[in-house]
């Protein structure tokens, strides 16, 4: 489909005949009432704008004809039709823009339907009131490209149609994302973000509430279905669920169903949001009046719409385009002032909006009783006294209204003024008639603002425009007034985590304590536990289960727990990790451990003590008698046990674990050695009374010297052997309790620590055995006697401690082992040297060498 060259039409009519030709006519819709304003000029600018919301068949009852008409005009979208003439003014008045060309617009009224609105543009290429498609009935009219409409299902057959024909087009509401497709809408541009931009930012701001279980209510109809798959699309990504979805017929039933109303009775949800096709009159339900309406942007732009049923609307939230600048300045203020009935008798659309908005009757009696008829639910049609002000309506001044309309007209005249501009630089004919088809697109894309704050504002690569979102509640002081709270905004330039901004403010809302309303399926999983899937439930309804061992959460709603890493563990309410405890035998926490350091002091001592009495009586034959320099190693290595002991306390480190266990292996190997000796002596001497025997060479310290170097010196290769090959280290055990550290030593190579014990103990059962044998030999101070006690009491202690070492953990297994190493070595102590002690200090008599031999004349 082609524009003919021509500047005349194919057949010439008057106003009301038919054509020449009827079978060239096209049957296009009619409407009562075109609602058509033109306003001439070396540039023209065509328009196809929604002031009538719907268009019905009507019947007439005084000739039962049915016609159609629009109705249901709207204050806000005549405010766009006005900004639209108030753009053209400006730019005509600005000597900087087009100078020496004026800007004209040619503007019909869409009603909101889609047949209105092809038939608009047709009538707008043609320039007559009967459409001729491919054909301007204008010689020397310019159409530069077209602004509207308001609605995507007004807006997508217009832009079919201009694509066609190469003519721009600017939409100040469109959001269908379809239009965003280059390659089918490569001439329109919009001045609204698409509903893609819409519900991604309004899923957020739902999750920033922390509202995951609402309500939608759209409309029956394609966009509605549209805008209810791309909502949920996006709500499904921030974790929001749907509790269930209404569809109104918005043109006809716009109540719910009884069924309907049965599930909004026994919703849990307090947030319901709005969307797909306006309409002004939505009643609902005492259900619906008590929960919070989230108004998207095509609803919240719409401010209308709150004065027709406050209650309802009361307190709730809208996301609307927040613009770079506003339209409440004195210039705009003036133009709507201006703008009444009385100084434009011509205009039929603010005649009817004086009528159905502010109840005035009108000079014509027939569109009196036409409009009772229509709209019977307005009982009081009066007469007015001229002074009524459609701006005396809050809705219908320019700070409650978004620019879209003026800016599309500016961005459009700025985009003329730059090829126009250039094309006088390449003096091409500004008479050419189709100059600016194909053409203007690539000047549109070129436009931009720059705010006060330094921020560029243009056409998306997809042709949207691109800005920031307000976000607000609508408090209904009265049903003739607004009060509109900021909440925040939604910048998408700005970082991902700081688009959102929503300023903690006092707002009203519509619940009991007036606190934020709850949406959600199920209360909160606090830190400390994880959201639990209830089978066959939607994600957002689920159980809470604690964190397992080990593992924490430390936000609301966690998915999942964390591990704690090795070194730390969960605090008591499972939200932190904190630094495991450390367990050990610690001087200052643990009191067994001081308990332990007396005691080993205390046996120390006393081992001193004995040691001095010893020295003392060195010359005794008690002490002779036994052999004192196996009694002072003896003692020596006793006293060193005991104080080997605190080794064991404290924070164990790679040097004390390797000290505590040679230490003690190698003295108490020395101990039992020494009391080997002793019991070899005893056995010697004894064989070496006998007259001529031969065990006489025998006796002496070579003997018992060479004994004890012999089998210390064993214990000691074992002791080396186990620190070249694998020495005991500190080890850091995080399995064995939890929440704890047990710092202990781990043996390094559990041979050598049971060859150690093992061989201490082989020791220990050949001096029990010996001194068994020995026990019964005739003299009046037998010392087998007490080493065989001592042997009992030191087998007992280890063979015990073995079973004990091994099921204890931590701190308690190095308890075991001191027990044992007190335990062997006092008994040691006690059975060896307490009752020569006795005779020392107390029996003194006894302390002879007479007593000690009697009739026997050998010394051992």
């Amino acid at each position: 489909m082609a524009t003919s060259n021509n500047s005349k039409c194919p057949w010439f009519y008057s106003k009301g005949s038919e054509p020449i030709n009827p079978a060239c006519r096209l049957q296009i819709i009619k409407a009562v009432e075109e609602y058509e304003y033109i306003q001439e000029g070396d540039i023209m600018i065509g328009g196809v704008m929604t002031t009538h919301l719907n268009m019905l068949n009507v019947t007439f009852p005084w000739d039962n004809s049915t016609r159609l008409l629009c109705t249901d005009p709207s204050v806000q979208s005549t405010k766009f039709l006005m900004d639209f003439r108030f753009a053209v003014e400006q730019t005509n008045k600005d000597p900087a823009r087009l100078p020496n060309l004026t800007l004209g617009y040619h503007i019909y009224d869409s009603c909101g339907d889609p047949r209105k609105a092809v038939r608009s543009v047709l009538q707008i290429l043609s320039g007559t009131r009967e459409p001729v498609p491919n054909y301007s009935c204008v010689g020397k009219r310019h159409i530069a490209g077209f602004i509207g409409d308001l609605t995507s299902e007004t807006t997508v057959p217009i832009a079919q149609i201009l694509t066609l024909y190469g003519y721009s087009q600017i939409s100040y509401g469109a959001t269908d994302p379809e239009l965003s497709d280059r390659t089918t809408f490569p001439y329109l541009f919009r001045t609204v973000p698409s509903d893609e931009s819409n519900y991604s930012v309004m899923s957020k701001l739902l999750s920033h509430f922390g509202w995951t279980w609402v309500g939608i209510i759209t409309s029956d109809d394609i966009s509605g279905e549209r805008e209810h798959q791309i909502l949920a699309k996006y709500l499904s990504r921030e974790g929001v669920c749907i509790e269930f979805t209404f569809r109104i017929d918005m043109k006809s039933s716009i109540t719910l169903q009884d069924k309907d109303k049965e599930i909004m009775r026994k919703s849990s949800t307090s947030v319901i949001i709005l969307c797909g096709t306006v309409t002004l009159y939505l009643t609902m339900t005492t259900d619906v009046d008590e929960k919070t309406l989230i108004l998207s942007p095509s609803w919240g732009s719409m401010e209308s719409i709150l004065y027709y049923n406050p209650y309802l609307f009361n307190c709730s939230l809208a996301l609307v385009p927040g613009y770079h600048y506003d339209l409440d300045t004195p210039e705009m203020r003036g133009f709507l002032e201006n703008s009444h009935p009385s100084n434009y008798p011509e205009d039929k659309l603010l005649e009817d909006i004086w009528m159905i908005h502010l109840n005035c009757l009108s000079e014509d009696q027939n569109k009196n009783d036409l409009y009772k008829y229509i709209y019977y639910y307005i009982y009081t049609f009066h007469n007015c006294t001229g002074q009524e002000r459609i701006t005396d309506r809050d809705y219908f001044r320019g700070k409650y209204n978004s620019p879209r309309v003026h800016l599309a007209v500016d961005m459009m005249s700025r985009a003329l003024h730059d090829m126009n501009m250039e094309l006088n630089e390449k003096s091409v004919r500004n008479s050419q008639r189709d100059i600016y088809k194909h053409q203007l697109r690539l000047y549109l894309k070129e436009v931009q603002y720059r705010s006060e704050l330094g921020q560029t504002f243009s056409f998306h690569d997809n042709g949207e425009f691109i800005t920031k979102y307000l976000i607000h509640s609508n408090f209904m002081d009265s049903r003739v007034k607004v009060i509109k709270y900021s909440l925040g905004e939604f910048s998408p330039w700005a970082p991902l985590d700081q688009q959102l901004n929503v300023t903690p403010t006092s707002v009203p809302w519509k619940t009991m304590d007036n606190k934020i309303p709850r949406a959600q399926c199920s209360d909160n999983c606090l830190p400390g536990y994880r959201k639990m899937p209830i089978p066959g439930a939607q994600s957002c309804c689920y159980g809470c289960a604690p964190c397992a061992e080990g593992e924490i959460s430390n936000k609301t709603d966690s998915v999942s727990c964390t591990r704690c890493s090795d070194m730390e563990w969960p605090n008591e309410k499972k939200n932190q990790c904190i630094g495991r405890k450390e367990e050990f035998l610690s001087y200052t926490k643990d009191l067994i451990s001081v308990f332990i350091s007396l005691v080993s002091v205390l046996f120390g001592l006393k081992t001193q003590l004995i040691l001095g009495i010893f020295i003392k009586y060195r010359d005794s034959p008690i002490v002779r008698a036994n052999n004192r320099s196996l009694s002072f190693l003896l003692l020596v290595s006793i006293k060193l046990s005991f104080l080997s002991v605190f080794l064991f306390l404290g924070r164990p480190v790679d040097i004390t674990c390797m000290l505590r266990i040679i230490t003690f292996g190698i003295t108490f190997s020395i101990a039992v050695s020494s009391l080997l000796a002793k019991t070899i002596m005893v056995c010697v001497a004894f064989k070496a009374t006998k007259p001529g025997s031969s065990w006489r060479k025998w006796l002496g310290v070579k003997l018992s010297n060479s004994v004890v170097l012999f089998c210390s010196s064993i214990q000691i290769i074992i002791c080396m052997t186990w620190l070249a090959i694998s020495p005991p280290f500190q080890e850091l055990d995080i399995h064995t309790s939890p929440g704890t550290i047990i710092i202990q030593c781990n043996e390094g190579s559990a041979i050598g620590f049971y060859s150690v014990i093992g061989y201490m103990g082989l020791l220990a059962a050949v001096s029990f055995v010996l001194a068994f044998l020995a026990r019964s030999l005739p003299d009046s101070f037998n010392e087998a006697k007490y080493i065989t006690f001592s042997m009992l009491l030191f087998c007992s202690v280890w063979i015990t401690m073995i079973p004990a070492y091994l099921s204890t953990k931590g701190k308690n297994t190095v308890c075991v082992e001191i027990f044992a190493i007190l335990t062997s070595s006092a008994g040691l102590l006690a059975c060896i040297f307490l009752p020569k002690c006795y005779i020392i200090q107390f029996r003194s008599e006894m302390n002879t060498k007479c007593h000690l031999l009697g009739n026997r004349q050998y010394r051992y």
